[in-house]
């Protein structure tokens, strides 16, 4: 057997014997050929490995939009092998074999991870060009999960056994990734719609466009290491500053600036945590001007005033943006003259306002091209000029995917600066995404960028935004939805996810008798609070909907129990700041993610290959949400039928019955194998691998710390950064050794970038029963030097120690607890 090692550049023809060997080593891989087809193996890393493919006739130059990562200059062996040859490096081994035309990845150990079945190229006519539909499949083991694809509305974990028709739309988000607990990643590289496709052991994507097939395979020992190549190929994620991990308050819509700043005023009357508010469409004005980026409604007459008075009560303001154009807009008028705009039918489709549209007066808002260059440069200029310039803090950047009405087939024959739409169709979020994150960050670095937006491809994590699920009906399924379709987007790479808290269609709920007042409604009560309570542990918190009123104070008045829960679910995530930033510190330093499936933490434990209705937030919290109704029904009923869910019981106003929301209920968790749990409520510990049923009430879902965790607790605050992190209590879970890096920085600039952060570390010895609190390291400006931290132990008997008192001013402090 053969053996080459090369550096770099290197040019060699190597022939075993017969023309079905030969090779061509290059750069980092190889060359290869079947009868009609040309191959490429190039490691880009020692762990990931590209795979191209075209026809012999048939060239194929491709740069791509998601992956940014050079090659690297690597140190790889090739091997002859008696039916074909082997490359192999120190985190992956890959086997071409002439005879099946396969090729087949390995752990360097020799495991197998997957294997390539077949390989199609089917002629395609794209706008009179000539080229293919392309796919490739592969086997898999049979009882083998994956993850990823994207946010699905699909109710799935693993996407075993399943098709999708991989399109973006307004509530499926797709990237063509996913990833196994064998320890592997498969990245599809085209843009173009594409389905993906499990069945008989075998998984596929064929996309309808594609000169020729290109994708990655990268390994790693676990689902984090898997995540951390993929965002080493396509980008890594910036910080998001620490106002927006507190609570945002929306609707759709609020129809004045007195209306939107009231808001604020009425959370700060009330003592209830705010950091965000957020101004939807129309603040411009008619249809026809959609999206002018500038204050054309006379309700909002004072643009300066409404963003300074969000500001003066210590809030922040995001505002809708479009990927759309009135034709009144100068930016429509602009985009046309240079031809930058795609002709078909978006949102919204009528000049009028109502629904349906009435098409007897065509709105004529029309996309505009984002993968032009010159088309970013004025989409920013306009939104600098006429919004960035007011001091708005953030973009909610909304029809992402774009939304795309009545599609028909020759809507993909938009040519765009890239080539037909249809080419390129998939990538639209992160494209134009980027552009703004791109212009925002070339202009400023005093402020971080945040964008909230509908979309999102492979590559987009790069780019500062965090990616709603879309415009979900409110019900119960669609919350049960939300838990699997954010994992698995996290397990795309992506780690910014979050969703309209309470579902966006309200409408179900929203009865004539009360008139959208939710105070009124207990069905939509329920919902609402276990959705908040769900959303408290995402990476971004966001009361969002219409038809039904979302603010706390339309849901009653403090010390009646649907008020109570919304602020106790506010303040919980308020309380937990410290633990979340320096989540997100981990998210960008290390490649960590917030919410992740419990599959990645306890991979050993097969029960959670599938489970899709709890995860770990952060390392430390094991969250469980309630995701059924246990007060109410899950649907709206007729209330005068005879076997329905208000028989026999009270009635309250309109016949709904009175629920009584001061019950206690319970219910199911799972808590997996290799670790002990701490209740967060009671403190009762279990050992893990075990199924308990958990009293609950209206104020509380099941929440379990991991034995060994160190959760810093922030204090009582209004608003983000209200108070200084100067007296933190540090809570220790005893039961395993455990530690924590506490991170600060200035919070919303681009400073940490060069160095300007501290981090503290926490270190628990759980048999000497010591903390040990190292020096500081590092420092930015306005730093706490001294401050104190108070300790407290939560013992395996669920008993709380005595609570210590430490001053630390930057030196090693250690504490027997």
């Amino acid at each position: 057997m053969k053996s080459i090692f090369f550096w770099a550049i290197c040019f060699l023809f190597i022939c075993g014997g017969c023309a079905s060997k030969s090779y061509e080593v290059y750069d980092s891989g190889i060359k290869t050929q079947t009868a009609s087809l040309a191959i490429q193996i190039e490691f880009v890393s020692p762990s990931i490995v590209r795979i191209r493919k075209h026809l012999k006739d048939h060239a194929f130059e491709k740069r791509s939009l998601s992956v940014i990562k050079e090659p690297e200059k690597l140190l790889v062996e090739v091997e002859d092998l008696a039916n074909g040859v082997a490359l192999k490096t120190a985190g992956l081994r890959v086997e071409f074999d002439t005879i099946a035309k396969a090729i087949s990845f390995f752990k360097p150990d020799g495991s197998l991870l997957l294997r390539e079945n077949t390989t199609s190229f089917k002629p395609f006519v794209d706008n009179g060009e000539n080229t293919f539909t392309v796919g490739q499949s592969w086997s898999l083991e049979a009882d083998e999960p994956i993850y990823g694809l994207g946010i699905l509305q699909n109710g799935k974990m693993s996407q075993r056994n399943q098709k999708v028709e991989m399109v973006q739309n307004n509530t499926w988000d797709f990237s063509t990734f996913f990833q196994s607990p064998k320890g592997y990643g498969v990245f599809w590289d085209n843009y173009s719609p594409t389905t993906f496709a499990d069945a008989n052991n075998e998984t596929s994507f064929t996309s309808q466009v594609g000169d020729g097939i290109d994708y990655y395979v990268m390994a790693g020992e676990n689902a984090d290491a898997v995540i951390a190549e993929m965002r080493d190929l396509t980008g890594q994620v910036p910080m998001f500053p620490l106002w927006t991990y507190g609570f945002w308050q929306s609707r759709e819509r609020y129809k004045s600036q007195e209306e939107t700043v009231g808001v604020v005023q009425k959370h700060r009357e009330l003592g209830v945590p705010l950091d965000g508010i957020i101004q939807d469409w129309q603040y411009w004005g008619d249809n026809y001007h959609w999206n002018a980026m500038d204050f054309g409604n006379p309700a909002f007459p004072e643009p300066q005033k409404f963003v300074n008075d969000v500001h003066d009560l210590n809030a922040h303001l995001i505002i809708s943006i479009w990927s759309s154009f009135g034709p009144e807009t100068p930016q429509f008028k602009e985009l046309k003259e240079k031809n930058m705009l795609m002709d078909f039918q978006t949102w919204p489709q009528s000049g009028k306002e109502g629904w349906p549209p009435d098409m007897n007066y065509p709105s004529g808002v029309q996309v505009y091209d984002p993968y032009n260059p010159e088309a970013r440069d004025l989409y920013w200029n306009y939104l600098s000029k006429n919004l960035f310039s007011l001091g708005i803090d953030g973009w909610w950047m909304d029809s992402t995917e774009p939304d795309h009405l009545e599609i028909k087939d020759e809507d993909y024959n938009n040519e765009t600066y890239l080539g037909s739409f249809r080419k390129v169709r998939n990538a639209f979020p992160l494209e134009t995404v980027g552009g703004v994150y791109k212009h925002q960050r070339e202009e400023s670095s005093a402020k971080r960028v945040f964008i909230l937006t509908r979309s999102g491809f492979a590559g987009q994590q790069r780019y500062g935004a965090n990616v709603w699920s879309g415009d979900l009906g409110s019900s119960w399924e669609s919350l049960r939805n939300q838990i699997p379709a954010g994992l698995n987007f996290t397990l795309t790479g992506n780690p910014n996810f979050n969703t309209d808290i309470g579902g966006f269609f309200a409408g179900a709920y929203n009865k004539s008798w009360n008139d959208g007042t939710a105070s009124k409604n207990p069905l939509f009560q329920e919902l609402y609070v276990r959705w908040l309570q769900y959303g408290a542990f995402t990476p971004m918190m966001r009361s969002h909907g219409t038809e039904m009123k979302r603010e706390i104070y339309q849901f009653g008045e403090k010390g009646e129990a649907i008020y109570d829960a919304i602020q106790s679910a506010i303040e919980l995530r308020y309380s937990l700041l410290p633990y979340i930033y320096t989540t997100s510190w981990e998210v960008t330093h290390n490649q960590d993610s917030f919410m992740r499936a419990l599959v990645m933490d306890f991979p050993q434990d097969k029960k959670t290959w599938d489970l899709k209705d709890e995860y770990m937030f952060g390392d430390a919290i094991l969250v469980a949400p309630v995701l059924e109704a246990q007060y109410t029904p899950e649907k709206i009923v007729k209330v005068d039928e005879e076997t329905g869910w208000n028989k026999g019981k009270e009635r309250g106003e309109e016949g709904w019955p009175v629920v009584d929301f001061t019950e206690t209920k319970s219910a199911g968790v799972y808590l997996p194998q290799g670790s002990s749990w701490y209740d967060f409520w009671t403190n009762e510990r279990f050992e893990g691998g075990r199924e308990l049923s958990k009293e609950t009430t209206i104020n509380t879902i099941p929440l379990y710390v991991k034995a060994g965790s160190i959760l810093p607790m922030g204090p009582e605050v209004q608003y983000a950064e209200e108070k200084p992190w100067d007296n933190l209590e540090i809570r220790v879970y005893e039961g395993a050794n455990g530690s924590f890096s506490l991170y600060e920085d200035e919070f919303d600039n681009y400073n940490y970038e060069n160095g300007a952060y501290s981090t503290i570390s926490f270190t628990w010895d759980d048999a000497a029963k010591t903390l040990k609190i190292a020096d500081r390291k590092g420092e930015f400006e306005g730093m706490l030097q001294d401050r104190q931290f108070k300790i407290v132990k939560i013992g395996k008997d669920g008993s709380i120690s005595e609570v210590q008192t430490v001053d630390y001013s930057g030196t090693t402090i250690e504490i027997q607890l």
